[in-house]
């Protein structure tokens, strides 16, 4: 059984202040695969005292310095994909060959499209012809706190991260504890990468006690969450006293209304869309 007890903060392997275990099981065989730490109050205020440290010098980096950094985290990546998939097979129980490619590679595909997107993005401009002393600035809303689900694992973490570290953004992490693997050994990706120490961080935990905390820190300046619906709001309310931006991506199953009159060839790729992954997938 593995043992993934540390957190990812401040650019290193740390032991927890306050965990408590919690089995990772396999649920192909339903018995446990790993034992991990659910971090406490102390651990999510040292990742995001970490992460805000971290912040002025990353959001007033070059922004091609940030993209040259995501292309060698994609690199990386790319050398570990098998890793990546076996990581996603055992903790969430896609099927290898699935999980190497759909899974994965759903990763790779993403921080593709990020750097490609980014090149065309521009920091400063011109507000107007007439005024032409008048910029339009964007930088980083600040320190993210990332929240993601286990049925995509990679699907949603590189969804969250990627554009975030393009931003100049710097991050907590708190991926689902049922599939908490993946996204250990994508920090160890991002380590390997040379993200700055500080910028991301990773705590696993519940939604009770590490995703509260982060909803709710002062020193949090936006929550990105995938989930259900009930932790959304509670979410939502949770960061409302602090005013911070709030990002989300509820429920995901809705009803596939198949009329008499429908193409018979649509709704064979409709039924047989559904089974994707087991049915544990945001579509109907």
């Amino acid at each position: 059984m593995l043992d993934k007890r540390t957190f990812y903060i401040n650019g290193a392997w740390v032991a927890p202040i306050d965990g408590r275990d919690c089995d990772v099981i396999d649920p192909s065989t339903e018995e446990s695969c790993a034992v991990i730490s659910l971090g406490g109050q102390a651990d999510t205020d040292a990742a995001v005292a970490a992460a805000k440290a971290a912040l002025p010098g990353f959001m007033y980096s070059d922004p091609q310095e940030r993209l040259a950094l995501v292309k060698r985290i994609l690199e990386v990546y790319k050398a570990r994909n098998d890793e990546m998939g076996a990581a996603i097979s055992l903790e969430m129980g896609a099927p290898i060959d699935m999980a190497k490619t759909n899974q994965s590679g759903s990763g790779t595909w993403h921080i593709s499209n990020f750097i490609r997107a980014f090149e065309q993005v521009e920091f400063e401009s011109v507000l107007s012809e007439k005024s032409p002393d008048d910029r339009i600035i964007k930088e980083a809303v600040g320190v993210c706190a990332l929240i993601t689900p286990w049925n995509w694992p990679m699907n949603q973490v590189t969804l969250k991260v990627i554009p975030a570290l393009l931003a100049g953004c710097t991050m907590v992490l708190k991926p689902s504890e049922i599939a908490p693997l993946s996204s250990m050994l994508f920090a160890e990706i991002l380590h390997e990468a040379g993200v700055p120490a500080g910028v991301f961080n990773l705590v696993n935990g519940d939604g009770m006690g590490v995703g509260t905390r982060l909803s709710g820190h002062p020193d949090v300046d936006m929550v990105s969450f995938t989930g259900s619906t009930r932790a959304g709001i509670a979410i939502s309310k949770n960061a409302a006293e602090t005013l911070k931006k709030v990002h989300l991506e509820l429920g995901g199953k809705g009803a596939n209304i198949i009329f008499a009159d429908a193409d018979e060839k649509a709704v064979v790729r409709g039924a047989r869309h559904c089974f994707q992954n087991t049915g544990q997938s945001c579509n109907a």
